[in-house]
């Protein structure tokens, strides 16, 4: 599908064919992409690359566009369990005109960092700039995961938590190298200033681009490093919740049994004997029965007494 835009007035506004210098093609169909190929002259390769979400982010300098395949959060949706995942993304730029090539519709153009884009150029750092924000946010939202499943493993030995923390720490790795990728590309992007032919506002405002990614990663480490670090200690935290119910089932059963034990050697008519009350069921049955349980909580308190010492 493709949408096309233009920018008047510091805003980037929706155009016609004849007025339009921004393009935004998603999830190109095949009629789309030859399109691309021959009359926008983007190299099949790279058109491929920009909707394969395996692909690194790369920067192609030719004399036709500035190609950056940007790795970007992919939209969450409720199937993935928590399984964070990336896509890529195509930037085809030169100083008049800006095509973007994404594989899902994603809302563009929208929010305060978009009030005011003077140039093509300054549209193209925000489109970074935006793609950091949404992994700052992703970050976020995982850290707030992590710290809620932590708290039900910290009672819990059902193996469903143990293995969202597994698919938290997979998500992780994939931004980090995301991340990472993204760097290179930045710092290329700067590199060749001269073929791109940024102006002073737009090599500043990549200037933050390039920090706020640097931050961004180290974000990620952190969060990365935590959640790798302290995996072993929450199988144990888990395996001493199982050991703790084992302990207190097994001396359960052996509550259960002692009571058990003398009722089969005496059973309900030595016991009515004894009280005497052979004729007096409504007494003699419930004081067989508390005495059973006075047995069976003695004993389970025994049990408990000798394990704590």
């Amino acid at each position: 599908m493709l949408r096309k835009y233009t920018i008047a007035t510091g805003k980037v506004t929706e155009a016609q064919d004849g007025a339009a210098t921004v393009y935004l093609y998603t999830n190109p169909d095949e009629a789309e992409r030859k399109a691309l190929v021959t009359d926008w002259q983007i190299d099949e390769h790279t058109l491929n690359s920009a909707l394969d979400p395996d692909e690194p982010s790369r920067l192609e300098i030719d004399e036709f566009f500035t190609a950056i395949i940007l790795k970007r959060p992919k939209n969450y949706s409720g199937k993935d369990q928590l399984l964070f995942k990336v896509a890529s993304m195509g930037l085809f730029y030169k100083q008049d005109k800006l095509v973007i090539v994404i594989s899902e519709d994603i809302p563009m153009f929208t929010g305060k960092l978009y009030a005011q884009v003077p140039n093509h150029a300054d549209l193209l750092m925000k489109i970074l700039y935006t793609a950091i924000h949404h992994y700052m946010e992703h970050l976020k939202i995982i850290n707030m995961i992590s710290e809620e499943i932590e708290r039900k493993l910290a009672v819990s030995m059902d193996n469903r938590h143990l293995i969202n923390m597994f698919t938290l720490e997979k998500s992780l790795v994939y931004y980090v190298s995301a991340i990472n990728s993204n760097g290179y590309v930045f710092e290329r992007l700067k590199h060749q200033n001269s073929r791109c032919g940024f102006d002073a506002p737009s090599l500043e405002m990549l200037d933050d681009v390039i920090v706020e990614n640097s931050q961004c990663m180290r974000q990620a480490q952190i969060y990365a490093n935590i959640l790798s670090g302290l995996m072993q200690a929450r199988s144990s935290i888990m395996s001493n919740n199982l050991n703790y119910l084992m302990k207190n089932l097994n001396a359960l059963v052996i509550a259960i049994a002692v009571p058990s034990f003398f009722a089969g050697v005496g059973g309900m008519s030595e016991f009515s004997t004894i009280t005497g009350g052979a004729h007096k069921w409504y007494i003699t049955y419930p004081a067989f029965l508390l005495a059973m349980l006075a047995i069976g909580y003695f004993t389970f308190w025994v049990i408990r007494r000798f394990e704590r010492h």
